[in-house]
This record gives C-alpha cells, sequence and structure tokens, in this order.
C-alpha cells in the first residue's frame, strides 16, 4: 500500500508541478490567456505536457488506489512504479524535445509505457 500511496503523490505531484510551471511561465511571457500553437514555443509544450499529465494521472491514480486497497501482489506494485516513471518520461519529453512535431524518444517510451501499464492496472482491476 505505501508504494501506491507514494506512487499516487507523485502523480498528483506531477500535476500540480507542471500547472505551476505554466503559469509561471505565462507571467514571464506577460501571456495571460492561449499560446502560440508552435511546436518549438516552450509555453506551447508546457500546455501540452500539463494537459495530458492531467488527462492520463487521475485514471492511473484511481486504478492503483483501486488495486492498493485490494491488497494485491508485488507485480502490481511494478506496474504502479512503471505507470508513474512513464509519467514523468513523458512529461520530460514534451518538456525538453525541440519540437512537438518531430519524434522524441522520451515521449515516445513514456507514451507507450503509459498505455501499456495502464491497460496492465484496468486489467488487474477488472479480473
Amino acid at each position: 500500500m505505501r508504494i501506491a500511496v507514494l506512487c499516487i503523490g507523485l502523480l498528483g505531484l506531477l500535476v500540480f508541478v507542471l500547472g505551476l510551471g505554466v503559469s509561471l511561465m505565462r507571467g514571464s511571457s506577460r501571456t495571460n490567456f492561449g499560446y502560440t500553437p508552435d511546436p518549438t514555443d516552450r509555453l506551447y509544450k508546457m500546455v501540452r505536457a500539463h494537459g495530458n499529465a492531467a488527462e492520463y494521472s487521475p485514471m492511473l491514480a484511481v486504478l492503483i488506489l483501486l488495486l492498493a486497497i485490494r491488497g494485491t501482489g508485488p507485480w502490481i506494485s511494478l506496474l504502479c512504479v512503471l505507470a508513474t516513471v512513464f509519467r514523468y518520461l513523458h512529461a520530460v519529453g514534451m518538456i525538453m524535445c525541440k519540437s512537438l512535431d518531430r519524434p522524441d524518444p522520451l515521449r515516445f517510451l513514456g507514451a507507450l509505457g503509459t498505455y501499456m501499464t495502464g491497460v496492465a492496472l484496468a486489467l488487474a482491476v477488472i479480473f
């Protein structure tokens, strides 16, 4: 249960730190609303990284919580850790890449890992 709680906390931290990053970037660029849809623009990349984290992290947190309440085995803990790591890799890949319109290995690995661990966690909840 401790690993699950840690992963849930880290997923929440990711969403809020990325949100704070967007706010700080808006302040420094004096952009109160919207953004330039330029795939190389730092604010655009931050907004997209935050939006993507906000889309996937809550569902992962719910799945992790449900499985933790059930008290399943160590392989579930591994899935929880991996899901969390993949979310962080994805965010770093989005922010650090030169452009969002080009492939990035971290972003790809983070997305693929999120899909794989998310499906595995959902199946573990079902079965």
